[in-house]
């Protein structure tokens, strides 16, 4: 047994959107979120200005004295996932294979679109992973660069965000996709309106649920699970307004945040 907490970050409010899921599927264990809202999107930035926000994160997180790590966020593992593993001596949990898998397993006419941030769209490591799992799938890839700041905004659901969608997911309805990989933890917060614009006949692949069995995995491999007897902990923290970390988060969580803290992130 071990009952210190799992470790997740996100660029910001996305990563919740797998919280949600691993707390759903493994309700004893204590939890220590991070959302670095502050320094929003990632997707925007340069390769090395990613490494250096991922380093800053996880050490955060260690400092929490966690038993595990989850990068809910694209970016940062298509960024920085190897470079991590190779630094961090602790279990690590990322969002892009599991979601690689998933689609894969969905599609029946073998065309896959994903969306992303203009960092992972780039790395091309969805491509990457989905080609791995099946070499005769067509993948067709959009980096949507308005949608995290949407999300972060609190736009999920309202016309602005319905006619960016549609100006975004335009090449790939062309494509006849008939899968739909929401390459970034953010955009699941849309799924509404993406729905809307792709139509009935398009799979949503939402990753967080497959990695939340993944970190169920790990845990029960590593024989690593909470005691049963002992109440879990939930701890949130951002770089950015509480306030908004507070209202946004608990519409995504259904209200169980009841308070966060502002960290200076700069110092890690």
């Amino acid at each position: 047994m071990d009952n210190r907490p799992i470790g997740i970050f996100d660029s910001g409010l996305g990563g919740l959107t797998v919280l949600n899921e691993i707390n759903n599927l493994l309700p004893l264990e204590s939890i220590v979120y991070f959302g670095d809202s502050g320094r929003a999107p990632y997707g925007t930035k340069s390769e090395e200005t990613v490494i250096k926000y991922t380093f800053q994160d996880i050490r955060f997180l260690l400092n929490q004295d966690i038993k595990m790590i989850v990068i809910a966020c694209n970016t940062a593992s298509a960024c920085s996932l190897e470079l991590v593993k190779n630094n961090f001596d602790i279990p690590i949990v990322e969002v892009v294979q599991p979601g690689a898998v998933a689609a894969v397993n969905e599609t029946k006419n073998k065309k896959i679109g994903v969306i992303g941030t203009i960092a992972t769209i780039e790395s091309g490591v969805y491509e990457k992973a989905i080609k791995r799992l099946d070499s005769t799938v067509e993948v067709h890839s959009k980096a949507c660069p308005l949608f995290v700041p949407l999300v972060e905004e609190g736009w999920w659901d309202n016309d602005i965000a319905y006619r960016i969608a549609q100006e975004y997911m335009e090449p790939l309805k062309e494509k006849g996709i008939d899968t739909l990989v929401l390459g970034c933890t953010h955009y699941p917060l849309l799924k509404n309106v993406i729905s809307k614009v792709m139509g009935d006949g398009v799979k949503l692949v939402n990753s967080a649920l497959e990695v939340a069995k993944v970190v169920k995995e790990v845990i029960d491999v590593r024989k690593i699970e909470r005691d049963k007897n002992v109440a879990p902990v939930y701890r949130y923290y951002t770089s950015d307004s509480v306030k908004k970390f507070e209202s946004l988060g608990n519409s995504i969580l259904n209200g169980k945040i009841r308070s966060a803290e502002r960290v200076d992130i700069e110092r890690y």
